[in-house]
């Protein structure tokens, strides 16, 4: 009963979703694209529906569209990179990690969410100003969006609320950008703000803005 309840909020929220949120997206990372891109390519499919079956067996696929977690990143297009990728197997533990903390820390208290950025590989990584060891390498990061009509002070100070409690505790990361846009990770507790810095984070100044 407690997760058919989950599942009709989530809808819920997905269905009055915030247009804010294509409005942010890149071109070139719809559904539409990533329908098209495994049309392209068979190997991709192959690799698609392998990756689903494992998240089905760790219990993680229903809480964001696999199709988003193979959004790689935003400047896709100007660093020549690919828009979707599937990470290598090895690697595919650490974001079931990560997804585990969304489902049963996150979105029960901001609702869905939607992945706008997962694996990178180096080169992309490197040319959308990913940090060196970033945790986007190896899987372990998400960059999120709420559905639901929240606003950015009201995001941080939820989200700040859970890492308080939970972060340190499941090895969490946890960043800001700019709107509602946030990274979480399962790769070690620390926090950061827009510039990137832990002294800027909002979970560590209060300042929610």
């Amino acid at each position: 009963m407690q997760q058919l309840i989950r599942f009709a909020a989530l809808a819920l929220a997905a269905l009055f979703a915030s247009p804010s949120i294509a409005a942010s997206l890149p071109e070139g990372q719809s559904k539409a694209d990533y329908l098209a891109w495994l049309a392209k390519d068979p190997g991709a499919r192959a690799e698609v529906l392998s990756f689903k079956s494992y998240l089905g067996a760790a219990g993680v696929d229903e809480v964001v569209p696999t199709w988003q977690l193979v959004r790689t990143a935003s400047m896709w297009r100007e660093c020549s990179g690919p828009r979707f990728e599937v990470a290598p197997m090895t690697e595919w533990t650490h974001i079931a990690g990560t997804l585990k903390f969304v489902k049963e820390h996150v979105e029960p208290v901001i609702g869905a969410v939607e992945a706008v950025s997962g694996f990178r590989d180096e080169a992309l990584n490197h040319c959308s100003g990913g940090a060196k060891e970033s945790a986007h390498r190896h899987f372990f990061a998400l960059d999120l969006m709420p559905l639901g009509d929240i606003s950015r002070p009201g995001l941080m100070r939820s989200i700040c609320k859970i890492h308080d409690l939970r972060g340190e505790e499941d090895h969490i990361g946890l960043g800001f950008y700019t709107g509602t846009r946030f990274h979480v990770d399962s790769k070690g507790f620390r926090r950061w703000g827009a510039d990137g810095k832990g002294a800027t984070s909002p979970c560590n100044t209060g300042i929610f803005a």
